[in-house]
């Protein structure tokens, strides 16, 4: 599809643009299933946007931000007390699509809104609140092999998708507000995904590893701990602000459409 839209743009029209992203982001997963920006923290990131055309480009951006997510605040079962915090580090390529014609610096076409659709590799390093790492303890079994579980992986594919603004404010400069979520092929974001392993009376809280899995101390092998069936998401909403570079051969003879 990418193909077809680079061969069906015209060579007058075709521009880089390269800048910076700044904004929030906010994660949805078993410690907060429902709540949009529920302790979202600050991201940033950069971005190159190949404009292939007046409707049709595509962005390759690299975002990084914070996940957070805990029962107290977002999680919806009172007896858990699981806390999550996590770096992560987003690479995506996405297609966008203009609803209106739009070319930064043209005095006509400066402004449309836009959705946007492709494919992110990203990966993220979750703690708890204590800053203990979450992963390397098995906290549902996995270095045991229990239940035929093994060790996730911190690195993951997701599908981005979203919708935006974009406004031209001068012939170089290019603003955008973009809200774009991010679905995601793993439910270990925030290490919480099947079931308890361990009975809780049988728990050693000196052990980190076990007080992790279940900090209350209260569950039995096999209980639920989380949702295997929904993978985690997470959201990216902020401000781009771009600088075009013109790509046209012959500068001297201009597409009048720019105007």
């Amino acid at each position: 599809m990418l193909f077809l839209f680079a061969i069906s743009g015209s060579i007058n029209s075709q521009t880089l643009e390269l800048g910076g992203f700044v904004g929030t982001s906010y994660y949805l997963g078993e410690l907060n299933p429902a709540l949009p920006y529920n302790q979202s923290q600050f991201a940033y990131g950069g971005l190159a946007r190949y404009n292939l055309n007046s409707r049709w480009a595509i962005k390759l951006s690299y975002y990084k931000g914070k996940l957070k997510g805990s029962d107290a605040t977002g999680g919806t079962v009172t007896n858990r007390d699981l806390n999550f915090k996590s770096n992560i580090n987003d690479f995506s390529l996405v297609a966008e699509f203009n609803f209106w014609e739009y070319f930064t610096g043209s005095k006509k076409s400066y402004f449309t809104p836009f959705v946007f659709g492709g494919i992110s590799y990203f990966n993220f390093n979750s703690t708890n609140f204590n800053g203990v790492s979450l992963q390397p303890l098995g906290t549902e079994g996995q270095n045991i092999g229990f239940a035929g579980r093994s060790p996730y992986s911190k690195n993951s594919i997701a599908f981005p998708f979203g919708f935006g603004i974009k406004y031209s404010i001068n012939e170089r400069l290019g603003l955008s507000f973009e809200w774009g979520m991010r679905k995601t092929l793993t439910d270990y974001i925030d290490d919480v995904s099947t079931s308890y392993y361990l009975t809780g009376e049988n728990i050693d809280p000196n052990v980190p590893g076990q007080i992790a899995s279940d900090p209350t101390m209260s569950h039995n092998a096999y209980m639920q701990r989380g949702n295997d069936k929904t993978n985690d998401w997470y959201n990216y909403t902020g401000i781009t602000l771009t600088y075009k570079f013109d790509l046209r051969s012959d500068k001297g003879c201009n597409n009048v459409s720019w105007k």
